[in-house]
């Protein structure tokens, strides 16, 4: 969506700091999901996207958080999520949203698999302050 952004409204936020924070942040999004009427298969793909940032702000950036959000428009409604951490960030944005880049011998399909994963996706980030990831999947159902 290029035009007018309804702005989110915030519901909740999840410290990231360890792998079993990735549980709590998954939960949170199927949570918050269903709130909005997403689909299950919906909802699943967000918590993907959203398992998929969290375990980056872990291996990356050793610690972050993730705000969770509802936004509202005239004919759709939808889940927004922001990742933020204060790592090292991504020197090379457009290499990192490329399947199999990795910096840690991973698959590398994190960062480009989210992406897949949501209706919108943005991210910015800032050499030795860090990245933000911005995740938005609307409800398909949803025509108000």
């Amino acid at each position: 969506m290029t035009a007018e952004r309804a702005p989110a409204k915030y519901l909740a936020r999840v410290h990231i700091h360890h792998e079993t924070d990735l549980v709590v942040a998954r939960r949170r999004t199927r949570e918050i999901a269903a709130h909005q009427g997403l689909s299950a298969a919906e909802a699943e793909a967000l918590a993907t996207a959203v398992t998929e940032i969290a375990r980056n702000i872990v291996v990356h950036a050793g610690s972050g958080e993730m705000h969770f959000g509802i936004v509202d428009q005239a004919t759709r409604r939808g889940v927004v999520v922001t990742a933020r951490d204060t790592g090292a960030g991504i020197p090379y944005i457009a290499d990192a949203m490329q399947d199999g880049y990795s910096t840690r011998g991973s698959l590398g399909y994190g960062l480009p698999g989210a992406r897949r994963l949501v209706d919108e996706f943005e991210i910015e980030s800032t050499v030795g302050a860090g990245t933000t990831v911005t995740l938005r999947k609307w409800a398909s159902g949803d025509r108000r």
